[in-house]
């Protein structure tokens, strides 16, 4: 898999000031998804209400119609003029939603992938962690958002706990950093809460003066298969402490009953109210999935590490 690192901000600016960049006018409206939108957005509405019973929110329809708006000069605009050569050009206003638009959506992910790397992340190597969960787990985090933040904490100290180990320093000695990008569905707009961890591939011991970074030893499968094992286990602990895990309660969803099964399990009534029960795709031998990747250095590719996976 090969990679191009981002540019960091003084080659972007070198670029605009060679006049390599070109910028062009976007033009949703010549697009299919705005032509789709347009046409049935309407029929949609009227059709979710009749097969529901209850309108979509308020907020998913004003999400369509800023799409709809987004990028079209007849909607507000505004006009650049250039002082030297008297070059006019109309830019039209965005509806900077969080929804479907493409054009806001690839803006703000670059603008937040320029800040990582200007102002946030270190030049030193940086690993990306990404975690999947169970079924069952992915449902209770949907219905309960305010566990995600323990659990990940969860993550966060178990991962560090391994860079720790692998560079031979206590916690005292040394601090690692990591960002967390939280995605909550998966390639076909399922329900899908996993977690995407930038850490660095390292630790920076604690010094008098400029703390020193120490590189881990990339980890081998055995290593992320003690990892994800470990991960589970603390998770477990940490939901049934807080109520909303029961480990026997009803009967546990028997292996071969597969994502069906997890899935009627995590749904199930349990012994307390807002909890979800136990099932076998729940126990820490299985039902999740850990992988890493190296992020390269400058014009260099890194392939992506051999997946360690449990479960169905």
């Amino acid at each position: 898999m090969h990679t191009t690192p981002w540019p960091s901000q003084p080659e972007r600016r070198a670029a605009a000031a060679t006049g390599s960049v070109h910028c062009e006018r976007h033009r949703p409206e010549q697009t299919t998804l705005y032509r789709l939108v347009q046409q049935h957005a309407q029929s949609f509405f009227a059709q979710t209400e009749v097969a529901t019973g209850a309108s979509l929110p308020q907020f998913v329809k004003d999400a369509f119609d800023a799409y709809l708006e987004c990028g079209i000069l007849a909607h507000g605009f505004l006009r650049l003029r250039c002082a030297d050569c008297g070059h006019d050009k109309l830019v039209a206003f965005s509806c900077k939603r969080r929804g479907f638009c493409p054009s806001c959506g690839a803006r703000r992910m670059a603008q937040s992938a320029a800040h990582l790397v200007d102002n946030v992340i270190p030049r030193v190597p940086v690993r990306q962690w990404a975690l999947s969960l169970p079924i069952p787990l992915r449902l209770l985090l949907a219905a309960q958002p305010v566990l995600v933040t323990p659990v990940l904490q969860v993550v966060h100290r178990v991962i560090t706990r391994h860079l720790l180990e692998q560079t031979g320093l206590k916690a005292f000695e040394a601090d690692s950093g990591a960002v967390t990008l939280i995605q909550r569905f998966g390639s076909a707009a399922n329900l899908n809460i996993h977690l995407h961890c930038l850490v660095l591939d390292g630790v920076y011991r604690r010094t008098d003066g400029e703390p020193e970074f120490v590189q881990a030893d990339s980890p081998t499968d055995e290593a992320l298969q003690a990892l994800l094992h470990r991960i589970i286990t603390r998770l477990m602990k940490l939901l049934t402490r807080r109520g909303v895990l029961v480990p026997h309660c009803l009967r546990p969803t028997r292996r071969a009953e597969g994502v069906d099964g997890a899935r009627r399990a995590a749904t199930r009534r349990c012994a307390r109210p807002g909890s979800v029960c136990r099932p076998s795709g729940l126990q820490p031998t299985c039902g999740g999935t850990l992988r890493c990747r190296r992020a390269p250095a400058a014009g260099t590719a890194v392939p992506d590490h051999h997946p360690t996976r449990t479960g169905q």
